[in-house]
């Protein structure tokens, strides 16, 4: 309920600000995504091992510009997001990831035809979730799932970052949902029922460069 309130009145910030003159344009960029993640497994700290994601990340964003200095922002987006670790005690490494659906809001301070700063909040619906497990390096089982009960339906995340000139964008990202459900249950090898995620928190946080490929042409429109 505390994250549905949180998109609702960012939404209504937005409509909030009428009654004057507004550029309005859409920009679609590709992201290059370098992740990490803070992993707790039965209290204790694990430590992840840089994943390096250049596809496929997408996203479009609704520009509302009221000033050259002041803008914010909407969109949709298409993302690789997940995370590698080794399993303690174990030969084990494991590469988890999901691709999901996005919605960002954020505002925009700076310049904003040149260089400027950026934060916001996004909702993120996970939709394909894939798992590979390596022991001693080498590949022992792989799967994908489509809208896998083992992640939640819904993560949230803030972001914050700046806008370089000639559309490269460096952006920080960080999730704070728990990848997994801990709630999630599945049988083991001799059939008995356990919960695998029931004692681990996983927090995806990634630094990403972002390169412009569209920008529509702009208008302006006044709510008078």
């Amino acid at each position: 309920m505390k994250s549905v309130f949180l998109v609702l009145l960012l939404v209504g910030c937005v409509l909030l600000v009428n009654g004057q003159e507004k550029r309005v344009y859409t920009t679609t960029s590709g992201e290059i995504i370098f992740s990490f993640a803070d992993i707790r497994m039965n209290g204790s700290d694990v430590e992840s091992v840089i994943r390096f994601a250049p596809v496929l990340n997408l996203q479009s964003w609704v520009n509302v510009d009221y000033t050259d200095k002041f803008g914010v922002f909407t969109g949709l987006s298409l993302r690789n997001v997940g995370f590698i670790y080794d399993v303690p005690n174990s030969n084990q490494r494991k590469k988890a990831r999901t691709y999901n659906f996005g919605i960002p809001l954020g505002v925009k301070l700076g310049n904003l035809d040149n260089l400027f700063f950026f934060g916001g909040y996004e909702l993120e619906i996970p939709f394909n979730y894939k798992e590979k497990t390596f022991v001693d390096e080498e590949k022992e089982d792989k799967f994908t799932v489509w809208f896998s009960k083992r992640t939640p339906t819904f993560s949230h995340s803030l972001m914050a970052g700046v806008q370089l000139p000639k559309g490269l964008t460096l952006k920080f990202k960080y999730y704070l949902t728990n990848f997994y459900k801990k709630s999630y249950s599945t049988d083991d090898e001799q059939g008995n029922p356990y919960k695998p995620y029931e004692n681990m928190d996983v927090n995806v946080f990634y630094i990403s460069l972002n390169f412009g490929l569209l920008k529509n042409s702009d208008f302006y429109y006044s709510g008078d």
